[in-house]
């Protein structure tokens, strides 16, 4: 139950410590599996604390406190919990607040979140008059000291390049936040923690700005450089996306090259990113050295990291050093990982299997039923930090199953693995818009016609976003436009995630390639799409379930949650719960095939709950009263999400004939 700075006092002047952050997993399995993961990183790791995020309003509350508790009592690591305050209440605060002193929480991460309706959540919550007003972190600051006094260590985020938001959207600019910074830990914040950034100069430049800030009033306050590895291109590219933070010209040319193939991304990755903390260690601080990971809930990129830039205590230090690393591995030495391919004789050496880990059941130690996996590095030596940090790294048999989900695809990827979803590590459904800016880019439409000239201005590359959908779309969309196109304008039926056929073509090719050269790539044609209930029921469902058309087919289906409570018997599907369906598949030399791409039942009961959530959210930006407002409610409402996948890939219009054939 300590608190991170008096961990970060107690360190040796001139030590350096690290700490890793998590998420919420978005289904019950992924979480069974992250607690094996997490009790395999903090012993083999040892960080001096974990944070745990929290999702936009409140939305991942009771999952993110479940975490919370599994790292602060099970595992005993000193956690940090994330709590945002806006688009939210007083009353989710403070249960907030009481659940981590319950469970022992002593460190809050304070910050704002989503750009505030504050009107929204006043007026739907009926909040008693005098109740307190969340817009800024300072305002979450002030009152957890006022309610709580000095019981939590209260951190605060700082932005390296600046902040974006609406107030301040073009001159994004750290010169900017520094009244706000100040004002925060004025207000009590006890340390900063950065905004992930790629740009060095750019955070040297940002600290010496808030040492310097009016003769130095922000003092001495520990500030911890936020460092996200680079997983995979397409994740890299969102995350930078969402952050506004700058990708250097140097790293983005390395990756360019290299964008298709997840395996070498994950090698350079690590490369650039044990770079940048060289070149951070390379410059004087005062007071101990920390580096905060953003793990995405993957090991194996960070684990690397850490051990090449010397981060993980050796067994040479001395054992005092340890009294403050997050958790006690009673009294048991580390062993200096230079010795780990001694130690791991009785594990054979990885044979990469692949560029993506196969999606298949039978190639995972992960139990379709959900229940918590067996700790396989139990079986061979608890004690031995080598050997648990080898299988964190991938080596050998048990290294490849503790890492079998170590190039995720989103919410494509497989829901067993606790990185599935669309990450950044805070989850949720989120539009990451104001109301305004959502206003300005989507308008304020009042009818079903307006909605489908959306969808097909997005189709056609005519408007960059939707509410689900955070860029443009992919190249081999282009080749379906005209097919979504005819979906949405001939049924009014609105795609959000869709892709054509392949059969066979190159895996360097423009368009469709992925994976290492040599190789070959397929795919089946898929299309998830919101649809009218009553063309669901009477058109669509009958005829995709007829005897000519379902041998082909297999489909998933479920209407808006909040009218069914997500019951059971809301949801349909055309295959069993167990089944799982590739819809992207590569073969390539010397490596097993690949499948990264799956549909399943798991994933799109998760995925059905945040598709309508982000539809509700998008409600949200327009008046209580408003015909926008009203109109959206009553097609979310009135809409069920469908997903359509045609099993014969060899004929690229076959999906296409039977939707707009039913």
């Amino acid at each position: 139950m300590e608190k991170i700075t008096d961990k970060i006092a107690a360190l040796p002047p001139h030590a350096t410590y690290f700490s890793l952050e998590f998420f919420p997993p978005k289904t019950d399995m992924g979480t069974s599996n992250l607690q094996a993961r997490l009790s395999r990183m903090s012993r083999a790791l040892r960080p001096l604390f974990v944070t745990v995020t929290w999702g936009a309003g409140g939305s991942t509350s009771s999952r993110s406190l479940e975490l919370a508790e599994i790292c602060q009592r099970q595992l005993g690591l000193t956690t940090c919990l994330h709590l945002t305050c806006t688009n939210t209440n007083q009353r989710i605060v403070d249960e907030a607040l009481q659940a981590a002193r319950d469970i022992g929480v002593r460190n809050i991460l304070a910050l704002r979140g989503d750009p505030p309706r504050e009107h929204e959540y006043r007026s739907d919550e009926q909040e008693l008059d005098g109740a307190e007003k969340f817009v800024w972190a300072v305002d979450l600051v002030r009152y957890i000291r006022r309610t709580h006094g000095d019981y939590f260590c209260i951190g605060v985020a700082g932005y390296p390049e600046g902040h974006s938001d609406e107030s301040c959207p073009v001159d994004q600019d750290p010169v900017h936040d520094m009244p706000y910074l100040v004002e925060k830990v004025q207000a009590g914040a006890d340390f900063i923690m950065t905004q992930l950034f790629y740009d060095v100069e750019a955070y040297l430049s940002y600290v010496g700005l808030v040492r310097n800030y009016r003769k130095g009033v922000l003092g001495t306050i520990p500030i911890i450089p936020g460092l996200m590895p680079i997983q995979n291109y397409q994740i890299l590219k969102r995350t930078t996306n969402l952050s506004h933070a700058k990708l250097p010209d140097s790293i983005l040319e390395r990756l360019e090259e290299i964008k298709g193939d997840d395996e070498e991304v994950k090698r350079v990755g690590v490369d650039i990113m044990s770079e940048i903390v060289a070149e951070l260690k390379r410059v004087t601080v005062t007071g101990p050295r920390g580096y905060h990971f953003y793990t995405l809930n993957l090991e194996k990129a960070v684990s690397f990291i850490l051990e090449r830039c010397h981060l993980i205590p050796s067994s040479t230090t001395d054992t005092n050093d340890y009294s403050s690393s997050a958790i006690d591995d009673n009294g048991v030495p580390p062993t200096n990982g230079d010795h780990m391919a001694h130690l791991v004789t009785g594990l054979s050496q990885p044979n990469r299997a692949s560029v993506r880990r196969p999606s298949s059941p039978h190639n995972h130690v992960i139990p379709l039923d959900g229940s918590p996996t067996l700790d396989h590095s139990s079986l061979l030596d608890a004690s031995s930090r080598a050997v648990t940090l080898a299988i964190s790294h991938g080596v050998g048999s048990l290294g490849r199953e503790a890492t079998w989900d170590d190039y995720p695809n989103g919410r494509f990827g497989d829901a067993r693995s606790p990185a599935f979803g669309e990450i950044d590590g805070y989850g949720g459904p989120s539009l990451h818009h104001s109301p305004s800016m959502a206003r300005e880019k989507w308008g304020s439409p009042v009818s079903r016609s307006d909605i489908s000239e959306l969808f097909k201005r997005h189709v056609t590359g005519n408007l960059d976003q939707l509410p689900w959908s955070e860029g443009g779309l992919n190249e081999e969309t282009r080749v379906i436009e005209y097919e979504l196109c005819r979906l949405i304008a001939e049924r009014g039926w609105w795609s959000i995630a869709s892709q054509p056929a392949v059969d066979g073509v190159s895996s360097d090719d423009p368009i469709f390639g992925w994976g290492p050269k040599g190789g070959f790539v397929f795919q089946k044609a898929f299309v998830e799409f919101f649809v009218p209930e009553k063309d669901w029921k009477t058109i669509l469902r009958p005829y995709l379930g007829s005897a000519l058309i379902a041998p082909d087919v297999s489909w998933y289906a479920a209407p808006c949650p909040s009218l069914t409570g997500n019951e059971d018997n809301s949801f349909e599907s055309s295959d069993a719960a167990s089944a799982v369906n590739s819809v992207t598949w590569g073969v390539f030399p010397g490596k097993e095939i690949v499948t990264p791409t799956i549909v399943e039942e798991v994933s799109f009961r998760a995925w059905v709950d945040e598709a309508f959530g982000i539809w509700a959210e998008w409600e949200r930006c327009y008046a209580p009263e408003s015909q926008s407002r009203r109109m959206l409610q009553e097609e979310r409402e009135n809409c069920w999400l469908v997903n359509v996948i045609c099993h014969d890939f060899r004929r690229k219009d076959r999906l296409w004939e039977i939707l707009l054939g039913a």
